[in-house]
């Protein structure tokens, strides 16, 4: 495995879907759901949900560029979830579920431009392409309870009827990328 791990940060509605489908992902090394480019320090699931924080829930994907590109990475991104819904994803309603790439390094930036302008340009979705491209100024790691949410608890209502065909639907259509036996 490189050496030179990569850090993309990505919000796409519910971390407990975009987790779950980036845990999948061959190349990806570590997922953490978390919060980003807010202005409250250390903020607590409730503050987010709240919408006063600034905070988009959000996971931070690390990965080796040897198994797995950034342009690979937002993808797949762009295939789990609506980038044409601000500030929701489905029954999901708020600015904390906006759709956002935050980046730190800036060819990530400029890969996710030229991705975000073939994508607007290609008109597949019929609405405007929302998702925000931002630095990432601040990042703090959801609750401990949040980390691998759905492979703790694939039975419960939300994982079994959201984030379950959302996993479903990358393993269909990026069965190329999916680490194996995942």
């Amino acid at each position: 495995m490189s050496s030179q791990l990569q850090t993309i940060t990505l919000g796409g509605g519910c971390f407990w879907c975009t987790e779950a489908v980036f845990d999948r992902v061959r190349g990806v090394t570590d997922v953490q759901s978390g919060y980003a480019n807010g202005h409250v320090a250390a903020p607590t699931y409730e503050q987010v949900c709240s919408g006063d924080t600034g905070h988009a829930e959000v996971v931070r994907v690390t990965f080796d560029p040897a198994e797995i590109g950034v342009r690979e990475i937002l993808e797949i991104f762009f295939a789990i979830h609506d980038p044409t819904t601000p500030d929701r994803q489905g029954n999901d309603v708020g600015t904390q579920y906006r759709s956002g790439i935050y980046y730190t390094d800036p060819a990530h930036r400029q890969v996710a431009e030229d991705l975000l302008r073939e994508l607007e340009q290609g008109g597949q979705w019929g609405a405007p392409v929302v998702t925000q491209l931002q630095e990432l100024k601040s990042y703090w790691p959801a609750e401990d309870y949040h980390q691998d949410y759905f492979a703790n608890h694939p039975d419960q209502g939300y994982c079994a009827f959201v984030v379950g065909p959302k996993v479903a639907k990358f393993r269909k259509t990026f069965a190329r990328h999916l680490k194996p036996g995942a």
